[in-house]
């Protein structure tokens, strides 16, 4: 059965980091992975994804220079490390992934989800 199961939700200031974790287990990653975040009343957005053969990842305009997605193969562990977060980064953050016949970028052919952890930024 595959799991993707999301670590290290929390609320913390605004200026603040958390590190988002995400364990995989019952299958072995091989296309690609994802960030997704939903905030209340709004779409889910696609924030950062990283392919997993290459390693080249890419961020939403939104995130990009705060947030940094990495994996850890031999844990079969995906990460974001969010810094400098603001009130507008609250949401609920959703790990993703896909295989070869999906995408990380479409929530919609997203093959995979987790079952989401909450991130709450305050001013």
């Amino acid at each position: 059965q595959v799991q993707l199961v999301e670590s290290g939700g929390g609320s913390v200031q605004a200026g603040g980091s958390l590190r988002l974790s995400c364990a995989v287990s019952g299958f072995t990653i091989r296309y690609c992975m994802a960030w997704f975040r939903q905030a209340p009343g709004k779409e889910r957005e696609g924030i950062a994804r990283i392919y997993i053969g290459s390693g080249t990842s890419y961020y939403s305009n939104s995130v990009k220079g705060r947030f940094t997605i990495s994996q850890d193969n031999a844990k079969n562990t995906l990460y974001l490390q969010m810094n400098s977060l603001i009130p507008d980064d609250t949401a609920m953050y959703y790990c993703a992934a896909a295989d070869l016949s999906g995408s990380c970028q479409d929530s919609r052919r997203v093959r995979y989800w987790g079952q989401g952890t909450q991130v709450t930024v305050s001013s």
